[in-house]
C-alpha cells in the first residue's frame, strides 16, 4: 500500500486556518483509496481507507450529535 501513496496529491481543508502545520491532509486522487496523514509530519506514517469508509467518517463528523 505504501507504494500507492507515492503518487498521492495531499491537500488540507480550505476551512483550515491553522498556519502552524497542525492539520490533517487527505489524498483523494488514488483509485480505491483515500490517504490521510498529519501535515506536520509529511514523511511520517499515513492511514489508508476505502472511499466508502472515508465518506462514512466525513458524514458522521458533519452530523450534529
Amino acid at each position: 500500500m505504501a507504494d500507492r501513496l507515492v503518487s498521492a496529491r495531499w491537500r488540507k481543508s480550505s476551512y483550515s486556518g491553522d498556519n502552524n502545520g497542525a492539520c490533517v491532509e487527505v489524498a483523494t486522487n488514488l483509485f480505491g483509496l483515500v490517504g490521510v496523514r498529519d501535515s506536520k509530519d509529511p514523511a511520517g506514517p499515513a492511514l489508508a481507507f476505502s472511499p466508502a469508509v472515508w465518506s462514512t467518517f466525513v458524514r458522521a463528523t458533519k452530523t450534529p450529535h
